[in-house]
């Protein structure tokens, strides 16, 4: 029996994931998560095999909280869920310590075979990633300038181009004002961005964001035929 822990903003998408893997059969939920609080304590409250981890929630950034979580539980396989196949993003979670990465938008049949993949000790990504990575293979001098921030850097990003405020983002990563703006000074610094309205173009056009309006609906055809 694979055991798996579900964290994602959407009750919706909750709910599907768990009827999903209910029908397919071998799996056993072992708790829900909806923020990066609750998330920290499933991991560390429930014996998981695998976290099945959406990117955009309350509280820190999906990619953050990766590296958190591989700190603290380093044999827990991450299986990411968004709804952009971007290799800039897949990327960014690799390196922070996820094991597999999968769109919302795929087959049930392929979302429980990355499951199963990870829970064997293998890795995993989406059909459409695994192309966009073959194609980069051909160019490997292409670095996008966000690929070289840090774990934090690249959270302060997101949060500055969801249009948060310093004081905001300093509230939601628990650390002072001052620390987010030394952080926002080396995210323009490193990326080489003249203003925010540039940083938001930038996070627009690479698809780094979560888009909250529409991340409910749930996935494939759930729960038949798969």
């Amino acid at each position: 029996m694979i055991k798996v822990a579900i964290s994602d903003a959407h009750a919706v998408f909750r709910e599907g994931i768990r009827a999903m893997l209910e029908h397919a059969g071998g799996f056993d939920v072992v708790g829900e998560a909806f923020d990066g609080a609750s998330t920290l304590s499933l991991v560390r409250s429930a014996e998981a095999h695998v976290l099945m981890l959406g990117l955009s929630m309350l509280g820190v950034h999906g990619i953050e909280l990766i590296a958190q979580i591989k700190k603290e539980r380093p044999p827990l396989r991450i299986l990411v869920l968004t709804r952009h196949p971007e290799i800039s993003l897949a990327t960014v979670a690799f390196k922070a310590g996820a094991s597999g990465f999968i769109t919302k938008s795929d087959t049930n049949q392929e979302i429980v075979e990355a499951i199963r993949k990870l829970h064997s000790g293998g890795f995993h990504v989406s059909l459409a990633l695994a192309e966009q990575f073959s194609l980069a293979m051909l160019k490997p001098d292409l670095t996008l300038p966000h690929q070289s921030l840090s774990e934090r850097e690249f959270a302060v990003f997101c949060q500055m181009a969801s249009g948060q405020t310093i004081a905001k983002i300093a509230q939601k990563l628990s650390v002072s004002a001052k620390t987010i703006s030394t952080y926002k000074t080396r995210v323009f610094e490193k990326m080489k961005l003249p203003h925010e309205a540039a940083l938001v173009r930038y996070a627009m056009l690479h698809k780094l964001l979560e888009d909250d309006r529409t991340a409910d609906m749930p996935i494939g055809a759930l729960p038949a035929g798969n």
